[in-house]
Parts: C-alpha cells; sequence; structure tokens
C-alpha cells in the first residue's frame, strides 16, 4: 500500500504525512508525480490558505485533470482536509466567487463577521481551536470516535451541502451550522485538521488507511 499526499504546494503537507505515518506502517509519499499519485492505492488531498490559490496551484502544477479523473473513478478512497474539503464542492464565495471541483453539490459561505452566539456574544472570525463535531450518518471514518468529539479548527469559510446524502458531520459555531464532514463513495472530506486534532484526529486518519468503501 502506498498512501500519496498530493503536493500542489498547497497545506499542511509533510504534517499530515507525520501523521499518517504514526498510525501506519504502509508508504507515505508526497509527492506531484502524476505516476506515484496514479499508482498510489489511498490519496490525501490537502489545502490551506485562500481558495482562489489553492484551485490556481492545483491547475499551475497540471494536477487539477488528474485529480478530477480520479474522483470520477472513485477507484481508491481520497480523504480531503481542510481546503481539500472545499474545493470538492461546487462553489466558492471567496475571492469573489471561485469554480470548484464540483465533485459533491454544496456551495462554500463565509462565516458572517458580525456573527454572534446564542447569548449574544460576538464570534471571531476565522473560526479557530477546537470545537464538537457531530455525526450525522455512521460511516467508517467515525469507528472509535465519540458522537460530539472536538476537532482541531482554522477557517473562516465552510461547505453548505446540497443533498444530505453526502453530509457525515456538523459543527455549530456561532448561528451556522458549517458541515464539516462530507463524502461520497470512496471520498470523504473534512474541514478539521486530523494532524492537529489529537486522538481523535488520529483515529480517523488510522480508519481512513484501513478503510475499503
Amino acid at each position: 500500500m502506498t498512501i500519496a499526499v498530493i503536493d500542489y504546494g498547497m497545506g499542511n503537507l509533510h504534517s499530515v504525512a507525520k501523521a499518517l505515518e504514526h498510525v501506519t506502517h504502509e508508504n507515505v509519499v508526497v509527492t506531484r508525480d502524476a505516476r506515484r499519485i496514479n499508482g498510489a492505492t489511498r490519496l490525501v488531498l490537502p489545502g490551506q490558505g485562500a481558495i482562489r490559490d489553492c484551485v490556481g496551484e492545483l491547475e499551475r502544477t497540471e494536477l487539477r485533470g488528474l485529480v478530477e479523473e480520479l474522483l470520477a473513478s472513485q477507484a481508491k478512497p481520497l480523504l480531503g482536509i481542510c481546503v481539500g474539503q472545499q474545493m470538492l464542492h461546487e462553489r466558492s464565495e471567496e475571492n469573489g466567487g471561485i469554480d470548484c471541483l464540483d465533485f459533491m453539490p454544496g456551495q462554500v459561505r463565509r462565516f458572517p463577521a458580525d456573527m454572534r452566539d446564542e447569548s449574544g456574544n460576538r464570534c471571531k472570525v476565522p473560526h479557530m481551536g477546537w470545537n464538537l463535531v457531530h455525526q450525522h450518518q455512521d460511516h467508517p471514518l467515525w469507528q472509535g470516535i465519540d458522537q460530539d468529539e472536538h476537532f482541531y479548527f482554522v477557517h473562516s469559510y465552510y461547505v453548505e451541502v446540497e443533498d444530505d446524502a453526502t453530509l457525515f458531520g456538523a459543527t455549530d459555531y456561532g448561528r451556522v451550522s458549517a458541515h464539516v464532514a462530507t463524502g461520497r463513495d470512496a471520498t470523504f472530506a473534512v474541514q478539521f485538521h486530523p494532524e492537529k486534532s489529537s486522538r481523535a484526529g488520529l483515529r480517523l486518519l488510522e480508519n481512513f488507511v484501513h478503510w475499503t468503501p
């Protein structure tokens, strides 16, 4: 087994790779080589920063077409992380509006700048730190992870799904329910950072390593 962390220049590539190495003895590579990505048995699509830059770098490195082909075939498990989750949906409001990979129906929204919680306290944007994730559906990647477990977040934008069948987990921040775990077929994606989420994050990565869709 080889797990390929797709290197298009954006995201915590080596942090993700180190976390994967912690939970498996299988080969973990950070690569932008199309042959190595095609030859891998599992894929990780990370992302960090502005989505315009992430989509732009995916195109500049000539990996967008390959990623879209792999998504269409669903021949191997793929895990999206942070902006890697956002990119799998249709369109983001960020940077004046950016078309994404359109693999799952849904939009990427910005948290309101003046958002307040139910007590009237102002919520800071970006949403940064630990927050609980409520599981909406069972999934092999949730195995051994408690309902309403805490994960680590850093984001100003969030996914809003258009098909509940793709919704696997949500986080409440202020009065917004952010859809922070989404999936379809052999693809699962999370807004939070499993590599920074202690025991629960490592368990999710371990589950991904053993997942057979």
